[in-house]
Parts: C-alpha cells; structure tokens; sequence
C-alpha cells in the first residue's frame, strides 16, 4: 500500500460518506485475518497479532503480541520476562509485548484483502445511504417510471433504486405501460441485508390523502383538515373533510374552480370517483353527510353499539345504498359507524 491508496480511500469517504476510522480499522481486522491464514503455519497457532496501518503513509506493520511470564509455557503467545527485559527494561509479568513479524511478500495479499473490505464497505454505505433517503419518504407520495412487468408484479424505477408495485397493491383495471409515470404511496421502507427494499402502493387511502395536499394549498397549510378517508382503489373513495376558518369553505377549496382540483386527483387515479364529504362532530350529521349524494331524512342513534338508523325517500333507497352496496359500505368505513338504512314506506310499515 501507499500514499496514493490512501488517498483515494478518503476521496471515497468523502465520497460515499463513510467513516474513515471505521474503514481504517475494517481494513485492518481483513489484515489480521489475512495474516492468519497465510502466515499462522499449519498449526495455526498465532492468536494474537495486531496490524497497525499508517493513515498517512499506508505502511503496514504486522506485530505478534506477547504476552510476559516467569516461566514460558507457550511460545507462540507468550515471551519470558528475561526475554521481554531485553527488548525495554521496563516490561514486566503481564504486560503484553509487540513483537514486528511483518512478512515481506505481505503487500501484495495486504492490498487484496484491503480491496475487499473497501468495495465491501462502499455496497454497505450506498445501501444506508438510499435507505435513509427513502425512509424520510415514507408515508408520502413519489413518482416512479414503470420499467417492466413480470407475473403480476410492477417493477418501477425510483432513480436511485427500484420498487415492486405488487399485485394487491395495483388499481383495478388500471394499465401500466412500459415508461409510465406513476404517483406511488410509500407504504414502507425496509432496511434488508441486500439494501434497502421500498413497498409502494396505488390502492393504499394515503395516496389520496397525500395528492389532495398537493393539489389543495388549504389543506397543505393546515386551514382545512382531512378527518377521514374511505377507498375502495379504482372504483371509489370518500373524504370527510373539515375547515378550521370559517371563512373557508372545506369542500369548495378541495374541489377547486370548476372542479379543477379533484379532476386533477380524479384523473391521477384513473377516473376513480371521488365523494367530497362535510365532517361534522354531530354523529347524525356526519353519517347523513356520508350517504351523499343521497338525500336523508332522519338519523337516530345506538351510542353503545356504535349503530345508527337512517331513513331515506323511496326513491333514495338504491342510491343511498350504492351499487352492490358501495355507498353505504364506504360510509359505515368513513364514519366508523354500523349503517342500517330504510326507506320511509317500509319503516311506515314497521310502524
């Protein structure tokens, strides 16, 4: 080694963001190894050997270490104190002794195995350093560009990495063609020992959540408030949405002028309906609010059991209900509440 190794080694840590003394002493654990296993003999009896290397220079020096005994026992470990004394006085039982074993053919293997720990430790620095990129991103929104598809996974590329869009987490009915771009919702970021993994999804409530704070300046400064979300990905969703000024219209600022910024969100998600709804602390309210666009007549409550009855014009039923029961169903989800819903003419007949 010399000192223009070294010095390409700190360009690399400069580079990659790695700890200098922590590569410096990586190497030199390889170099005890190193040592060990071409110099130890076929005994392998050399236990204690320490490798110094210059951080400035790159001079390496192998040393045996010794420990100093009245009577010698093991040689290969040990050195008599008489023995010890003869190398610097000062040296007594117990003290440990460095004794110079360098080999001269030890560059050409210390290199090899420094090279090694080197190209090792930048794949470990590149994984942390895209791991902890993507981790600040998680539970927000990025924009990848499908690169292939392969039995039923998605494979998108995010720049630095690739993700894998998998099928549970794909729109229904929803294409992705070869160079498509694509808002996805960072669900997770794992740290495995092969890098960092990233699951994203289309079908995850925060990728709406997430593109109405883009698109609503109110909502990304807190005025107006996203309460809750209900979403059935690529057929339907429901927002209940609040404002803390009362200034602030919540469902006009969330749809925009002339509906410009749900058709944006809309359009994003493939034409996916989207139900705008007022949140209100009154229970009664809130779930009548939850059944639009169906009108409501009348909401009674069941406080312990969460339960709410609602009644509806006859010619509301099939709407408040929603195809194969989409409507209401998004509604008992967004309010958290069981919904039973009755037309009037058959709670007229109950009576």
């Amino acid at each position: 080694m010399n000192e223009e190794f070294i010095l390409a080694l700190r360009e690399i840590v400069k580079e990659k963001g790695i700890s200098a003394e922590l590569l410096f002493t990586t190497i030199e654990d390889a170099l005890v190894a190193a040592y060990k296993k071409n110099y130890a003999g076929n005994n392998g009896a050399v236990q204690n050997v320490r490798v110094s290397l210059n951080r400035d220079t790159g001079e390496i020096h192998v040393y045996s270490q010794k420990k100093v005994v009245e009577e010698l026992q093991d040689s290969v470990n040990e050195i008599s104190l008489e023995d010890a004394k003869e190398i610097n006085k000062k040296y007594e039982v117990e003290d440990m002794v460095d004794i110079e074993v360098t080999p001269k053919s030890f560059g050409r293997i210390a290199a090899q195995s420094a090279k090694q720990v080197v190209v090792q430790r930048i794949k470990e620095a590149e994984r942390n350093i895209i791991y902890n990129e993507f981790v600040e991103k998680e539970f927000d929104i990025i924009t990848g560009t499908v690169i292939r598809k392969d039995k039923g996974n998605v494979f998108v590329d995010l720049g630095k990495i690739e993700a894998v869009l998998g099928s549970s987490e794909q729109m229904r009915g929803e294409e992705y063609n070869f160079n498509e771009k694509l808002k996805l919702y960072i669900v997770e970021v794992k740290n495995t020992t092969k890098g960092a993994q990233i699951v994203v999804s289309r079908t995850h409530p925060g990728l709406v959540k997430r593109l109405f704070e883009l698109e609503v300046p109110e909502i990304y400064e807190g005025v107006v408030e996203i309460k809750s979300i209900a979403r059935e990905a690529g057929s339907r969703t429901k927002i209940a949405v609040y404002s803390n000024d009362e200034n602030v219209d919540a469902m006009g600022a969330c749809v925009g002028p002339k509906g410009a910024r749900v058709q944006n969100i809309v359009n994003e998600l493939k034409n996916e309906k989207i139900d705008i709804i007022k949140w209100n602390k009154l229970p009664e309210e809130y779930i009548a609010n939850s059944l639009s666009p169906a009108k409501v007549i009348d909401v009674s409550i069941d406080e312990e059991a969460k339960a709410a009855k609602v009644v509806v014009d006859d010619n509301q039923l099939s709407l408040a209900i929603g195809k194969e029961g989409q409507n209401v169903r998004l509604a008992a989800k967004l309010t958290s509440w069981k919904i039973d819903i009755k037309s009037k003419s058959q709670v007229e007949q109950q009576e």
